[in-house]
């Protein structure tokens, strides 16, 4: 799997001036994505399908979003060759792919059953759009592909809500809980994937206990015992943790 380093931008700040850039978009620009997945698309996508797979001897399949990206081989010398013509394949457009993102993965039904073979008690998960991936059996033993919110996300989804609380502290509680409850939907509908519950449940205590701190730091008699708080969610209920997506939704990634 891997990446591409951005080369998407709007200049280059060096020593604190600003050179421009005459090549490529400006990062962060409401075109760049569309232009990146329009030019990815033919650069990557298009010359994966049409001239790597026919000259691979197992399958193989091309994810991407964006710049983001996971190439799936039946076969490790596969993937060690198409790694190869990759770099020389991005070379030629002045990309390159970044080495803090890339590696390979043994991964999949096969990779889990040989894991103990290799002194392993179990696969190497991998980092994908904010989840880690990795390989579990399901409630009949087979395998699947098991879905977590990513470490150090739900470390930034924590820092965020934990800056938001201590902004608006002082404002009252109904709207408090409009802005925390809007934050916790939005978690939920990306992360709310089945096999997710437990981030999702971390996330919501985390909230709990330091809303609780808030409110207490700005009681005059500095101490909002849980009785309140309790009732004080009663009235004013938090958004609870909820899947948006099915263990049904999720088949499809048994293929991987």
């Amino acid at each position: 799997m891997g990446s591409f380093v951005k080369t998407f931008h709007s200049g280059i700040l060096e020593d604190g001036d600003l050179h421009p850039n005459e090549e490529g978009v400006p990062q962060g620009g409401s075109i760049s994505v569309l232009l990146s997945n329009v030019y990815l698309h033919y650069m990557l996508d298009l010359w994966f399908e049409r001239v790597v797979k026919p000259r691979l001897r197992g399958e193989a399949s091309l994810v991407r979003y964006i710049d983001d990206f996971v190439l799936c081989f039946q076969y490790r010398e596969d993937a060690i060759r198409t790694e190869e013509v990759l770099r020389k394949r991005l070379a030629k457009f002045a990309l390159q792919l970044e080495p803090s993102k890339t590696r390979l993965v043994e991964f999949g039904r096969f990779a889990q059953r040989h894991a103990p073979k290799r002194g392993r008690k179990r696969t190497e998960p991998l980092s994908f759009l904010g989840f880690t991936l990795y390989c579990t059996p399901n409630r009949k033993g087979r395998f699947k592909v098991g879905l977590r919110t990513e470490k150090t996300r739900l470390q930034r989804s924590m820092a965020k809500l934990r800056e938001l609380m201590r902004r608006m502290r002082h404002l009252p509680i109904r709207e408090q809980v409009i802005n925390l409850n809007h934050v916790l939907r939005g978690h939920d509908a990306y992360y709310g994937i089945a096999g997710n519950i437990r981030a999702l449940q971390t996330l919501h205590r985390f909230v709990e206990r330091y809303w609780h701190k808030m409110l207490c730091s700005r009681s005059r008699k500095g101490q909002v015992t849980w009785e309140v708080f309790h009732r004080i969610k009663e009235r004013f209920p938090l958004q609870r943790p909820k899947l948006h997506r099915p263990y049904a939704a999720l088949q499809a990634l048994a293929v991987l």
